[in-house]
C-alpha cells in the first residue's frame, strides 16, 4: 500500500511497483486516517508511508497500523529535513526509511528486503538518521550494558559496523567474510541483543558509543 498526500507521488510510486516482478500495489491512501482504514481493509504486507500528511501524520498512522491484529511492515518515506521524526518512527514500529528521490531499482530492492523480514535504510540518509538518534537517545541501560558485556569481540565488531551504516556486503569486505556468513552472524547477534532489525541494532551501537 502506498500512502502519500501527493497524487503525483502516489501514482508514480505505484507505477514503479506495479511494473516490477513480484510486487503489486493493492491500495492507496492520502492521509493518516485513510492509510489506517486501507491497511485494515486490504491487509497489505507492506505500507509505504509518507511522514508529512494533512490531518493525521504518518507517525501517528504508523502506531495505529502496527496495532492492527495482523500488522503490515511500515516503510517511512522521508527527506533530510525529517530527521527529527525518525526516532519517533522507530518507536512507532517502522522498519525502514527511504528518501523520496530513491532510484526505482533501489526502492524495489528495499521493498523486497522488507518483505523478507529485513530492515531497509537508504544509504544516503542512514548516517544522518543514526547520528540524530544518538543525540536524542539516552545512554545504554544497565540491562543493555550486561548484554553488551556478553558479546564476543566479533559481535562487537559487527554491531559497530552496523552502527556505521554498512551493508552486509560492506561488512563482509571489511571483515574478509562471505556475505552469507555475515548474514548468519548478524542474525545471531540480533537474537542476543533482542533486536528485530538493523535500525534497533544501530541505535544500540550509537547509544553505546560503538559507531566511531
Amino acid at each position: 500500500m502506498v500512502a502519500d498526500d501527493s497524487e503525483i507521488v502516489r501514482h508514480g510510486l505505484s507505477e514503479i511497483i506495479d511494473t516490477s516482478e513480484g510486487l503489486h500495489v493493492i491500495a492507496q491512501a492520502w492521509d493518516g486516517h485513510s492509510a489506517i482504514e486501507a491497511a485494515r481493509r486490504y491487509a497489505p504486507d507492506i505500507v509505504l508511508l509518507d511522514i508529512r500528511m494533512p490531518g493525521m501524520d504518518g507517525l501517528t498512522a504508523t502506531r495505529h497500523i502496527r496495532d492492527l491484529p495482523q500488522p503490515p511492515r511500515v516503510v517511512i518515506l522521508t527527506t533530510f529535513s525529517d530527521d527529527d521524526y525518525v526516532d519517533e518512527a522507530v518507536r512507532a514500529g517502522a522498519c525502514g526509511f527511504l528518501l523520496k528521490d530513491t532510484p526505482p531499482p533501489q526502492l524495489l530492492h528495499a521493498l523486497r528486503e522488507v518483505a523478507a523480514g529485513k530492515a531497509a535504510l537508504d544509504p544516503a540518509v542512514t548516517g544522518r538518521i543514526l547520528s540524530a538518534l544518538a543525540e536524542q537517545a539516552p545512554r545504554i541501560s544497565p540491562t543493555e550494558a550486561r548484554l553488551l558485556a556478553s558479546l564476543t569481540n566479533r559481535e562487537i565488531q559487527l554491531l559497530r559496523l552496523i552502527g556505521q551504516g554498512l551493508s552486509n556486503a560492506e561488512i563482509g569486505a571489511t571483515l574478509h567474510l562471505a556475505e552469507g556468513t555475515v548474514k548468519g552472524q548478524i542474525s545471531r547477534l540480533f537474537t542476543k541483543i533482542g533486536a528485530d532489525n538493523r535500525v534497533q541494532a544501530a541505535r544500540l551501537a550509537y547509544r553505546a558509543g560503538l559507531e566511531s
